[in-house]
């Protein structure tokens, strides 16, 4: 799938975006109000012979979600004037990524985690050449899965283990030696539904 392909369907999605959670799979209810608004940065490295998408590994010490994969992304501060804002400045701040090489292309469904988030994904391809820095504090490793990865639905494993008494089914796609679960997977398959939707092209 071509940059061009992947804008004009993020394009042509941006103003039909609804509501994905940790509470989809498992027949949990929804956490409880208020969440705290986050913003993440699904970027699509717009690479000839094999786009990827850029991820992180978290430091073990962080209190929350450490050691997991997950994409650059935090909390949407007072100062941040959109979601969009936010994404960028948190993937200058995590991994050095310079907001000019970067092309916004919309949003995907807003998630909302079992922590007490809700994240909008703002999806954008990012052109080479980059370079990136992680900040030692909070990113262990940047690594980049490929596109033609994530687009496989045979990559979308359905696991589940038990937490807090319940069973919770969660998406897993194993990459490599990557373990990417949870709030991560379950947003790459949304990025998927999106670019597979029928009567967008």
């Amino acid at each position: 799938m071509s940059p061009e392909e992947i804008a004009v369907r993020m394009t042509r999605r941006s103003a039909l975006s609804g509501l994905r959670g940790d509470h989809d799979l498992s027949g949990l209810p929804r956490p409880s109000p208020p969440l705290k608004p986050a913003a993440v940065l699904v970027g699509i490295v717009v690479r000839a012979e094999a786009p990827g998408i850029i991820l992180t590994q978290r430091t073990a010490h962080l209190a929350d979600h450490a050691g997991q994969i997950s994409f650059p992304g935090g909390r949407i501060e007072p100062e941040d004037k959109d979601p969009e804002a936010a994404a960028l400045r948190e993937a200058q701040e995590e991994i050095g990524l310079d907001p000019r090489r970067v092309r916004l292309l919309g949003r995907l469904d807003c998630y909302e985690t079992g922590t007490g988030y809700s994240v909008t994904p703002v999806v954008a391809l990012v052109r080479p050449p980059f370079e990136l820095r992680p900040d030692p504090y909070e990113v262990a490793d940047i690594f980049e899965v490929p596109l033609h990865f994530v687009l496989d639905r045979r990559n979308h494993e359905r696991r589940s283990r038990e937490w807090q008494g319940k069973t919770r089914h969660f998406y897993v796609l194993p990459y490599q030696n990557r373990y990417i679960w949870g709030a991560t997977a379950g947003m790459l398959v949304n990025l998927v539904d999106v670019l597979a939707a029928e009567g967008l092209t």
